[in-house]
């Protein structure tokens, strides 16, 4: 019995929060829901970005925001983005900030959006890795370490808790754009480090987390959509192989593995805090205790979600459409034949991974079964523009890091 289609009555919109023209998790929500035979509709920076050329938009919207405006405002503004669609639509956030404001503001964003039906305030306390630890803590869940202190005294004990390495990251969602304590997740070798980080009071909104050594670990990520009560309507497991920067930051290889017990952690803790709607889960698996560690909860749809299917053909966000538009979700494992490779940044990872360990890291082919980020036969536009995107980026590091040389020896050139 084949599974019953999505509602084509039904749009879908795109909605980001900030400036990240560069995201393939956005266009993978695109292409998802687009090949479904559903409209989709996308918040886009400018018109030339590289999800504004997917043959699977329907239309765009573009909505350069900062992150710095009221929530009302942004409110407001996707307010009269659904109202220019005509018709009720599903948003699919892919930042914490999208999916904290939609959860905060669905009373009124129910007039033109169809949202899960979440506590309103569980996104952000979920996006916070302050009060997610505090959750776990609470619930009996295992995660690394992690403290908030509020002035560098607080910062130097804390690292003597902790110990070095240690890992400092952003530690809430709004905070992270509009008053960031780093650029990205960043490892800290010893207190000097530390304190040349923050060389004078106050600091910026920042948690301090315990560093699980990397010969000690592995990485696992869990995506999953819930419904009503926290219910998981779907759950998939993944072994992430390699990210940009590496070790902390975006996943740009990965496989799909079945992990029981990693659903199971996943699924329960979302029952029992009744969260609804797409989730990112990162755990590290700490070899020294046997236990999978809670990283990060991002309350949203993460850029890697289409590593995962089940044997139905069914991802996180179609899931979703399927499920707030009340058609069954149809069960089964997951497609274990896959693979995902975000293609620009795993080549400088995979070359940081050769150089550090001197011999070549696993997974570099792409076989049958691999989603790539970009590339598609029946969606090749978006690929092209990002090349163009990717080299210009590229460029203007190159240039930056050539100016600073030239400038600590005295010789900048005139600006």
């Amino acid at each position: 019995m084949s599974p019953e289609p999505l509602d084509p009555e039904m749009p879908a919109l795109l909605v980001k929060i900030g400036r990240y023209p560069q995201h393939h998790g956005g266009l993978g929500v695109v292409r998802t829901i687009g090949r479904a035979g559903v409209p989709v509709h996308a918040v886009v920076e400018h018109r030339f970005t590289p999800v504004a050329f997917s043959r699977h938009v329907t239309s765009r919207f573009v909505w350069p925001t900062t992150g710095l405006e009221e929530p009302q405002l942004l409110a407001d503004g996707l307010l009269s983005i659904g109202r220019a669609i005509g018709a009720r639509s599903i948003p699919v956030p892919t930042d914490d900030e999208a999916a904290i404001l939609l959860a905060e503001h669905s009373d009124r964003l129910s007039e033109c959006f169809l949202l899960p039906r979440t506590p309103s305030g569980l996104p952000r306390l979920l996006a916070s890795k302050a009060s997610l630890f505090r959750l776990c803590e609470k619930l009996g869940v295992p995660t690394p370490r992690t403290r908030a202190p509020e002035n560098r005294d607080e910062l130097v004990d804390a690292g003597r808790e902790l110990g070095f390495p240690l890992v400092l990251k952003n530690r809430d969602a709004w905070t992270r754009l509009r008053m960031p304590a780093v650029g990205n997740t960043k490892m800290i070798r010893d207190e000097e480090h530390l304190l040349a980080q923050y060389p004078t009071d106050p600091l910026p909104p920042v948690v301090m987390q315990e560093y699980i050594p990397r010969e000690q670990a592995e990485d696992w990520i869990t995506h999953l959509y819930c419904g009503a009560g926290g219910t998981p309507r779907v759950v998939f497991t993944g072994l992430k192989l390699r990210s940009w920067p590496p070790n902390a930051g975006v996943t740009t290889r990965a496989v799909a593995l079945h992990n029981p017990c990693l659903a199971k952690l996943a699924g329960d803790l979302c029952r029992r805090i009744g969260y609804s709607g797409p989730a990112d889960l990162d755990w590290r698996y700490d070899r020294r205790d046997g236990r999978y560690k809670l990283v990060d909860f991002n309350p949203r749809t993460g850029a890697q979600f289409r590593l995962f299917e089940n044997v139905h053909g069914i991802d996180v966000v179609r899931a979703m459409h399927l499920d707030l538009t009340g058609r069954d979700v149809p069960t089964g494992p997951q497609d274990e034949n896959r693979v995902f490779v975000a293609g620009p940044l795993d080549l400088p990872s995979a070359t940081a991974w050769l150089l550090e360990e001197r011999r070549l890291p696993p997974a570099v082919l792409c076989g049958r079964g691999t989603e790539r980020a970009w590339l598609s036969r029946d969606d090749p536009l978006p690929a092209v523009v990002e090349a163009v995107w990717f080299a210009q980026t590229v460029a203007h590091r190159i240039r930056c890091s050539v100016r600073a040389r030239l400038a600590e020896r005295g010789k900048a050139p005139p600006p």
